[in-house]
């Protein structure tokens, strides 16, 4: 019994540090990493994730989970040290839910510096991002490594003969 035991909480151990290795990501698109070199969204697929996003009960959404993980932090005391994850989530959420059709990445790291890169349609969107990433509570630095890239038109990946 304490073999099985054992064997299944190893199991469950490996599994939940495996999945803990992504990063989090605006959209399903978006680059893999912060050193990405980000290439632009199709039109429509941009299209596709602003009306997403940028509907009512989704921007709801996202603020309610926000509002409540800042709750859950001030009841627990976490609101002092948080955790990478913790901090990486919420950026995200913040910033999907206000920038919905940028293609973005964020990386948190222990000292509360929060790495953004990726992708957005306009100027004014890549300027909102430190604002709105200093919103979340326990960022303490920003670096946005993100760029201005219009949406590319459907079908522009084929090369011309």
């Amino acid at each position: 019994m304490k073999k099985l035991t054992t064997f299944l909480l190893s199991g469950v151990l490996l599994f939940g540090a495996a999945a803990c290795t992504n990063n989090a990501k605006t959209a399903a698109d978006a680059p893999n990493s912060t050193q990405a070199s980000p290439t632009p969204p199709t039109t429509e697929a941009a299209k596709d994730a602003q009306q997403d996003a940028q509907s009512k009960t989704r921007r709801d959404q996202l603020n309610a989970d926000i509002r409540a993980r800042e709750q859950r932090n001030n009841a627990t005391g976490g609101d002092t040290q948080r955790a990478e994850g913790d901090l990486e989530s919420e950026v995200r959420s913040k910033l999907e839910a206000n920038i919905p059709n940028g293609q973005l990445v964020v990386k948190a790291e222990d000292n509360g510096t929060v790495t953004v890169s990726g992708t957005v349609p306009t100027k004014a969107q890549l300027d909102k991002i430190p604002t709105l990433t200093k919103q979340i509570k326990g960022v303490k630095g920003v670096n946005v490594k993100a760029t201005v890239a219009p949406p590319k038109p459907e079908g522009s990946n084929k090369k011309s003969q």
